[in-house]
């Protein structure tokens, strides 16, 4: 008799794509968490994955230029010379067989790259991270991407973008049209909004 079994180590995994307004980046969305809520984890290139397993084996593929965990997804940004429909059944099917062996997505002592609120921040500064989590985050990490509180001088406000959004062709009208408008309106004393390291 012949019967099919699923080794123990095996977990369920259901995969889906979605697509973001970077036509280079697309959400590869699990059904579970990937990395605790809240936390992010951006690489920009292989040397910066070597906490990240699930990053270092997506690097392992010469079409991928960054990698970005969060939740229960990760955003894959590929180079401009390959077209997603020649390499997405590929990777979705590396990403799939390396959830399904119960892999770490990032080791559990792996420090995220968003930052928290300090104690040492001015009243300012809280605000604008009060008002980047609570308006900004959540439509920036529907379409695949992080935006993080990097310094705020003399009216300046300097943000982060990662995943999806570092890159993007719409990003630079996201920031000036809706994150630069909005923390404006809400605080007098920002004048502009810069994208740090895109």
């Amino acid at each position: 008799m012949n019967t099919t079994s699923t080794p123990q180590n095996t977990r369920y995994v259901t995969l889906y794509l979605e697509s973001n307004p970077n036509p280079n980046s697309l959400k590869f969305v699990a059904n579970f968490m990937l990395v605790p809520e809240g936390e992010s984890f951006d690489y920009p290139n292989v040397e910066s994955a070597e906490n990240s397993p699930l990053a270092q084996m997506l690097f392992g593929f010469d079409f991928v230029d960054r990698v970005f965990i969060m939740s229960n997804f990760v955003t894959v940004t590929k180079k401009e010379s390959v077209e997603w429909a020649e390499i997405q059944a590929e990777l979705k099917q590396a990403i799939y067989k390396y959830m399904q062996e119960n892999n770490f997505a990032v080791k559990p002592e792996a420090a995220p790259t968003n930052q928290q609120a300090s104690e040492n921040d001015t009243e300012t500064v809280k605000k604008i991270k009060g008002i980047l989590d609570e308006y900004i985050r959540p439509a920036v990490e529907s379409d695949g991407g992080a935006i993080q509180f990097h310094s705020f001088n003399d009216g300046v406000v300097k943000v982060l973008l990662q995943g999806s959004c570092s890159g993007c062709p719409s990003s630079t009208i996201t920031l000036k049209a809706g994150i630069e408008n909005l923390l404006k309106r809400m605080l007098p004393e920002v004048k502009t909004v810069e994208a740090e390291g895109v």
